[in-house]
């Protein structure tokens, strides 16, 4: 099984909309699953970028599946979702 990928963005725009929460994911993921997944900042994945005007920051990509509006809770879901 191919190992899960994940980058946090942490843009200006994402960090002010949240992503600072999702650092946590840092500490619990390792806890969670082991080695099966990586967990990385980034300093801007430039998806904002896109229409800014409908902006769903903070953005979060697990492989290459794109979360909007990115809470822990929905990248946990996206992770077990890939693991399966």
């Amino acid at each position: 099984m191919a190992k899960v990928n994940v980058k946090v963005c942490l843009g200006t725009t994402c960090f002010v909309m949240g992503s600072s929460n999702l650092q946590e994911l840092i500490d619990l993921v390792p806890k969670k699953y082991g080695d099966k997944v990586d967990v990385a900042g980034s300093p801007c994945l430039g998806l904002c970028s896109i229409d800014w005007e409908f902006s769903k920051a903070p953005y979060v990509k697990v492989n290459d599946t794109v979360i909007k509006e990115a809470t822990v809770e929905k990248v946990l879901e996206e992770i077990d979702k890939q693991l399966k």
